[in-house]
């Protein structure tokens, strides 16, 4: 990143303008009291006191062996130039023949007089100027005097100087404002940022940002581009991995499906021939196996169909209890095979759920199967409907090891998967406690 376009160079240079201009803030001040103020403009006339000496000294030496007229005419024209002066002329009798201002000047001056005017005038009072005229003292003497406020220095009193404080407190302002508006434009910045890394689109990844300039915001947009970039390609692969994932399961599914139909029916011709007491029990192995297998082939297949949304539903009002003792009576007998100790207590009434039936009917064939498989130790089943705050519940429970405990039929738990994928595309809601005293679920509807 070029220095120019750095938010940190940027800040520095406003601190360097700012120290900068900080030594003209009090001449900026003052200037305008200096043009348009007529008390500062006459003192900045009177105060270079050494223009006055420089000048007083030539006019002496100009007026070198002039008359009274002349000198009184020179004099009285300076007069009109620097009206605020004072200037008198002594000729060399000590006799005062010219006087201009206020001050009160002896006619005639003595030896002792000249002394203590001279004395009066190295102190306080009026800046006086004396000079010899023509620089001869036998021509007399001339004095050039300039009242003494008009001669000090252009001080500046800030302490007392209200409106200098109000300058200065204005000066200050200004900075903390262009400051203000500096780290104000990043916030907003920043703000527009943070809400676009925190807005997700249809795909459920932020939309890229737009960089208009390249300081160190800028770059922070590009790397958050790259990173919406790196996402977006990910999550491509990811679908395309997902969808070929999908796709191979369902091929196995239905290559499988040959072999296994091949198997049964192998199976089924070997019952009829006369086989030894371990050759039937292998051959009842068998026929178990194949019929676990094509159950779990027909569960991922569900899996893979419900997952990609293919799997047909026709949701309508269903009557649960209905469906409820259809199911369990199909499956009454393979309990009772097994050796189950079936409990059912449904609810002499009918409850209508806005449902798909075979779906439901799927479900309880997945939550009876995972009984038979994984709490056959416990040689209990109970399904109970009960209403509580107006609202059905259906619970199912057995003995088993629980959910944690051992199993010889333990698998990969794709048929709990589709029960759950099930329920939540049909707005139902299962709770499960499981111990390892026995598990126990409870079906019921959603409240939105």
């Amino acid at each position: 990143m070029k220095l120019h376009h750095s938010l940190l160079a940027r800040y520095l240079f406003i601190i360097a303008v700012a120290l900068l201009l900080w030594p003209f803030v009090i001449p900026i001040y003052y200037i305008p009291s200096i043009f348009f103020n007529e008390d500062m403009k006459l003192r900045a006339n009177y105060i270079d006191t050494k223009k006055f000496e420089q000048m007083w000294h030539t006019e002496a030496l100009k007026l070198n062996g002039e008359n009274e007229d002349k000198i009184n005419k020179k004099l009285r024209a300076l007069t009109k130039e620097y009206p605020k002066v004072e200037i008198f002329w002594v000729d060399a009798t000590g006799k005062t023949k010219l006087s201009i201002g206020k001050q009160s000047i002896p006619e005639q001056w003595t030896e002792a007089r000249t002394i203590q005017f001279m004395k009066n005038s190295t102190g306080s009072g009026p800046y006086t100027i004396i000079e010899y005229i023509g620089d001869d003292p036998s021509q007399g003497f001339m004095v050039f005097q300039i009242p003494s406020e008009l001669t000090e220095p252009l001080s500046a009193n800030f302490i007392d100087d209200k409106y200098f404080m109000v300058y200065g407190i204005a000066v200050f302002t200004l900075f903390l404002g262009i400051s203000w508006l500096f780290f104000s434009k990043i916030r907003k910045r920043l703000v527009k940022l943070q809400n676009a890394m925190t807005t997700v689109g249809a795909s459920g990844i932020p939309e890229k940002v737009i960089i208009r300039k390249l300081d160190e915001i800028g770059q922070l947009g590009q790397a958050f581009n790259h990173m919406i970039d790196d996402l977006m390609n990910s999550r491509k692969r990811e679908q395309e991995e997902e969808a070929l994932r999908k796709q191979l399961i369902a091929n196995i599914s239905h290559d499988l499906r040959t072999p296994l139909t091949t198997i049964r029916g192998h199976a089924h011709s070997l019952q009829k021939e006369d086989l030894s007491p371990n050759g039937k029990d292998s051959l009842l192995l068998i026929e178990n196996k194949v019929d676990m297998l094509s159950a779990l082939l027909d569960n991922l297949l569900s899996f893979t169909l419900l997952s990609a949304g293919k799997y047909p539903m026709q949701k309508s009002k269903t009557d649960v209890h209905r469906v409820l003792r259809t199911s369990v009576a199909s499956w009454y007998p393979i309990f009772e095979k097994e050796g189950f100790d079936v409990k059912i207590h449904l609810l002499e009434k009918s409850v209508l759920w806005n449902i798909d039936p075979h779906w439901l009917t799927r479900i309880l064939d997945n939550l009876f199967q995972n009984i038979i498989r994984h709490a056959n130790s416990g040689k209990h089943v109970g399904i109970y409907s009960e209403e509580k705050d107006g609202k059905l519940i259906v619970r199912i429970d057995d003995k088993g090891p629980g959910m944690d405990g051992g199993s010889n039929e333990k698998g990969a738990g794709i048929g709990l998967s589709i029960v759950e994928l099930m329920l939540q595309e049909m707005d139902l809601t299962w709770d499960m406690i499981s111990t390892s005293e026995g598990t126990t679920i409870f079906l019921y509807e959603t409240v939105l």
